[in-house]
């Protein structure tokens, strides 16, 4: 994803590009965009095409965490579930435990 918007103000381009390229490079092609502050019933939040997405994926493109969360929920690819059950745990306590 490569950010647009302004301060405070996030908008995401759902884009594939080279890892090499930075985060709001250069990049292959646009396939979407994100805008985390709309609520999360609106249509316009979320618009990305699937198909070029199978397309990228097919010839071996890997998403990254945020983009496979959305692949996730339009049934195109399995995402694991993840299990940290240190997460909970207030940081003072889990440093008394390690030491």
């Amino acid at each position: 994803m490569a950010r647009a918007g302004t301060k405070k103000r996030p908008f995401y381009h759902i884009v594939i590009a080279d890892s090499r390229s930075p985060r709001d490079g250069r990049f292959i092609e646009r396939i979407g965009y994100f805008n985390p502050l709309a609520p999360k019933d609106q249509a316009d939040r979320l618009k990305f095409d699937l198909d070029k997405a199978k397309e990228w994926l097919a010839k071996g493109a890997t998403p990254s965490d945020r983009i496979l969360r959305f692949l996730d929920e339009a049934g195109i690819v399995k995402r694991e579930p993840r299990n940290n059950p240190e997460k909970a745990v207030p940081r003072k306590e889990r440093k008394a435990a390690s030491a």
